[in-house]
């Protein structure tokens, strides 16, 4: 039996579930989610509770069977609590604008890079100059908001592809605790002889 999939998913309070012929719709305070699931599982609604099995022990159910329990828990997470996650821009004159359209970047190239705001995506951001962290001063943060969690992931990782963080300077866009292995440059590495 998977150790994640025999685990029940309790319903927080103001979240419902309805299980309908081949998919989940969860609705909470956030917004709704519905999260289709494969023939060969079995989700059932037990009070509060969101349970699923499996119709067999071949290996394409049992691992049918914990990811379809993770995918419906993080179906009700991102409708009660929602996701979020945090970029730091750091760069001399690198910043980033929001308009009602989506986010506009200054990266340094020598026109801006625009990114369309896709649907259930809210963009926010923090400026706060010259803030240090671990001796390197970052100008802004921008936060990615969604109730769901593959979209939030994906849009904050296609806003880092836009200028990904440099081994000499460390200039770019980074996760809020990503560390960036650095590289000495040709003066430091000459000086030794």
């Amino acid at each position: 039996m998977s150790r994640v999939g025999k685990k029940p998913i309790n319903l927080p309070q103001g979240v419902k579930a309805e299980i309908k012929a081949g998919s989940v719709k969860v609705t909470g305070p956030k917004g709704s989610i519905e999260q289709p699931f494969h023939p060969n599982i079995k989700v059932a609604l037990e009070g509060d509770k969101l349970t699923v099995s499996r119709s067999s022990d071949e290996k394409f159910d049992r691992a049918l069977h914990g990811l379809t329990r993770a995918l419906l828990a993080n179906a009700v997470t991102g409708v009660s609590l929602g996701f979020q996650k945090v970029l730091q821009v750091y760069g001399i004159g690198y910043k980033a604008v929001i308009d009602p359209k989506g986010l506009t970047l200054s990266l340094g190239y020598s026109h801006t890079v625009f990114l369309p705001k896709p649907d259930g995506i809210d963009f926010e951001t923090l400026d706060q100059p010259l803030l240090k962290v671990k001796d390197k001063t970052y100008q802004t943060s921008i936060v990615v908001k969604g109730i769901n969690r593959q979209t939030v992931g994906e849009v904050a990782a296609a806003i880092r592809q836009f200028r990904k963080p440099e081994p000499y300077q460390g200039k770019g866009i980074r996760y809020q605790d990503e560390v960036v292995r650095r590289k000495a440059g040709k003066a430091a590495a000459g000086a030794g002889g």
